[in-house]
């Protein structure tokens, strides 16, 4: 398994990831919107993505898009891991906790406070997920959202 910062070169690879993603949360497949979406994001390098490769069959197993934000109180920066998915082919092999690793260290290139994330309550294969990778949940704070 190789991990890289996904280019404008690995669109395809990391369209079809993100397009299976979008499936996996019940949107209708949309190929040439996913690839539109990921190619903003990289050419205005509004995201980092980071894709897991498997070398021998030349064929993308997972991807992990992180968006940065900054906290004021810490007065550094914070990524907002938002996207992390693994191809059914490609589960049980490592490869998530290989991009949350992966994560972890563009947090220290970029001398980052750390990761943030949200899971759905009832997603516990991601809350063992990040259980397992150091992550711990905040007990002290409300997540509130307002739709517009």
């Amino acid at each position: 398994m190789k991990i890289f910062k996904a280019e404008s070169v690995d669109l395809q690879t990391s369209s079809l990831l993100f397009d299976l993603y979008r499936q996996f949360y019940e949107q209708k497949s949309d190929i040439n919107s996913a690839k539109e979406f990921l190619s903003e994001r990289i050419l205005n390098n509004e995201s980092v993505i980071f894709l897991a490769v498997c070398e021998q069959a030349n064929e993308g197993m997972g991807f992990v898009q992180l968006y940065p934000s900054f906290s004021s109180v810490s007065m550094k920066k914070i990524w907002i891991l938002n996207d992390l998915f693994v191809h059914k082919n490609h589960r049980r092999k490592g490869v998530a906790e290989a991009l949350i690793e992966k994560s972890r260290m563009l947090c220290i290139e970029t001398d980052a406070k750390g990761l943030i994330l949200e899971t759905h309550k009832s997603n516990a294969d991601a809350q063992r997920l990040y259980d397992k990778t150091g992550f711990k949940k905040d007990e002290d704070h409300f997540y509130y959202i307002l739709s517009v």
